[in-house]
């Protein structure tokens, strides 16, 4: 696979991640991608989690050889991150110097049978911060800035909910203000929402009472939440019960006795349509609930967890780093580049990500772009071709384009989905 660069195209063996959290067997998506690309064989009880391509030492990916490289040299496999530091022009001379000789984006399929913990990532500074403190724990210095784009309903929560419901919430959810103590649920119910400085008096009551909330004894959560679990199991008898109670009790029987489970009333529930995306910046909270989607994120692992998981917990770090900024979080529908191409575009400068959907027989040109780029066969079969090569793409497939190549792909099968990640464009016009 040769680009005009003279560089070639490198198909990649992708890593998947087994995490608890995800969907069983060929449920998964990416226990399906998982089988195409490397023909492992699927176990039905097993969770596949994550599908990962990049060069994060956490999930490696590796070079796989074309047909007739392999008498060339006879050699152990060569890693992703190796190839590229050994040819970092790959990068584009822009990308290396932003970034140096390593990829800054980590590209993954997810598949999300039960709701992955409450968390945030840190920004730069704090990620350097943690990673010399605990890196045992913080397990590299960058920061995390993310985006998933839902290739199914995609159900997350995400940022905390605005001034009016968390009163409302305070006044609905009797539990919490016991574990709160009346003192903070006061000081945010008497914020006059027409004040000059209710922004501010808001984010200071919502940290403290959110606080207050994380902090409280595993005794005093377990009680809490088996009086909210009884009181609603009695008022489902009397009325419907609303989306977010019904959630709760769906995380209750997921994580028994779990903070989460009260604070997912303070954030924002948001179900994403096939299609739809959602970025988060550094230092916001959110936990991913049901679904399959795309994400693609700077090069980190970095997760600061306090809630719906059995992992290590660092309430203290989490409580104090979040932004508070309340309200309900930017969707993205995407940017139309072409009939079959729409582009989504965060306000990070590492990544961005295109969809793209073929109908047979029909082609489309990516353009030769400064940074490199990761291509993912989602569905279908087709052809890729640069400048002096062609050869056959199809569902599983995972490839890696250098910078300043060229690229036509045609659809051979009824539809050919593909998915891409690149440096963000806007990195390269200066915006």
């Amino acid at each position: 696979m040769a680009g005009v660069n003279g560089e070639k195209l490198k198909r990649l063996r992708a890593w998947v991640q087994n995490y608890e959290w995800g969907r069983s067997g060929m449920e998964a998506e990416v226990a399906r991608l998982l089988a195409l690309n490397t023909g492992a064989e699927i176990d039905p009880n097993k969770p596949y989690a994550e599908f990962w391509m990049g060069t994060h030492e956490s999930g490696p990916n590796v070079l796989v050889e074309e047909e007739g490289e392999e008498e060339e040299k006879e050699q152990q496999d060569v890693g992703l991150k190796e190839w590229i530091e050994k040819n970092p022009k790959v990068l584009g001379h822009k990308v290396l110097e932003k970034w140096g000789s390593d990829l800054p984006f980590l590209f993954k399929v997810l598949s999300v049978g039960k709701a992955l913990s409450i968390q945030a990532h840190p920004d730069k500074e704090l990620a350097k911060e943690l990673h010399k403190i605990k890196p045992n724990l913080y397990k590299d210095a960058n920061h995390k800035p993310e985006m998933a784009l839902a290739i199914t309903e995609f159900r997350a929560l995400c940022g905390f909910i605005t001034l009016q419901e968390l009163k409302a919430v305070l006044e609905d959810v009797p539990e919490i203000v016991e574990l709160v103590g009346t003192a903070s649920a006061k000081q945010v119910m008497d914020i006059d929402e027409r004040g000059g400085d209710t922004a501010d008096k808001a984010k200071t009551a919502l940290r403290s009472v959110f606080t207050q909330l994380m902090s409280a004894s595993k005794e005093m959560t377990t009680k809490a939440i088996s009086k909210l679990k009884s009181r609603l199991l009695l008022q489902s008898q009397l009325r419907s019960l609303t989306e977010k109670e019904e959630l709760v009790l769906q995380l209750e029987k997921q994580y028994p006795g779990d903070i989460g489970v009260l604070s997912a009333f303070f954030f924002n529930y948001v179900k994403l349509k096939p299609g739809e995306a959602l970025y988060l910046a550094a230092n916001e909270p959110h936990a991913y609930l049901s679904g399959d989607c795309v994400e693609c994120m700077a090069t980190s692992d970095n997760v600061v967890r306090a809630g719906l998981t059995p992992k290590h917990r660092d309430i203290q770090t989490l409580c104090s780093m979040l932004t508070y900024n309340q309200g309900y979080p930017e969707i993205l529908s995407g940017l139309a580049l072409s009939p079959y191409i729409t582009r989504y575009l965060p306000p990070f400068d590492e990544f961005e990500v295109d969809r793209c959907v073929l109908p047979k027989g029909s082609s489309v040109v990516f353009p030769a772009v400064p940074g490199p780029s990761i291509f993912l066969a989602f569905v279908g079969k087709g052809t890729m071709k640069t400048g002096c090569w062609e050869g056959i793409v199809t569902e599983g497939d995972v490839v890696f384009e250098p910078a300043n190549t060229e690229l036509v792909i045609t659809a051979a099968t009824s539809e050919l989905q593909l998915y891409r990640a690149g440096i963000n464009s806007r990195f390269f016009h200066g915006l």
